[in-house]
């Protein structure tokens, strides 16, 4: 099995690709691609720019879309939505391929340092990601990241940890089917 992991942000410290390394440990066995947004820069979209074509870094991520059989990712969350890195890829990606998520199986996640967990990020995905082929299996928020989260050790709150450990054995049992 292919697995595709990102995170949607940026970042250098980005936590949410934190935890996405995190659960792909859960995953020894499968063949993994991890990517950074950072190589899929791109102007920001409008419909002027593209009527001059797409950029490659559109037709790229669709690739490694198709190229996987799931997708596991982490949502950051900036003023209650995707970050902006995020959205202009999706948006770009979109618009040569409205199911930019291509009918693969996904497991969604968010965090953040507060204590909602990313949680607006994750019911706007959990709303429109279905509707641009993305089919969620499941998915975690971890509230409070630096209370619950070590970077040498992952998720240290016991029940939270109990938590992500069922729903990846869910997510597992969902793409074996």
């Amino acid at each position: 099995m292919k697995i595709l992991a990102f995170a949607g942000s940026t970042s250098s410290t980005s936590i949410n690709r934190e935890l996405v390394k995190f659960v792909l440990k859960s995953f020894p066995d499968e063949e993994i691609n991890l990517i950074d947004l950072n190589d899929y820069s791109m102007p920001v979209f409008s419909v002027d720019r593209e009527k001059k074509g797409f950029p490659d870094e559109a037709h790229r991520f669709l690739k490694v879309i198709e190229e996987c059989d799931v997708i596991i990712c982490s949502l950051a969350e900036h003023n209650r939505a995707y970050t902006a890195a995020f959205k202009n890829i999706f948006d770009w990606a979109s618009r040569i391929n409205v199911k930019v998520f291509q009918n693969k199986s996904m497991f969604l996640m968010s965090t953040s340092p507060g204590s909602y967990g990313g949680g607006n990020v994750m019911n706007l995905a959990k709303t429109f990601f279905p509707q641009f082929g993305a089919e969620i299996k499941d998915t975690f928020s971890l509230p409070k990241f630096y209370e619950n989260f070590d970077l040498e050790s992952g998720v240290i709150n016991p029940d939270m940890l109990k938590e992500l450990s069922d729903k990846i054995a869910n997510f597992k049992v969902q793409i074996k089917n």
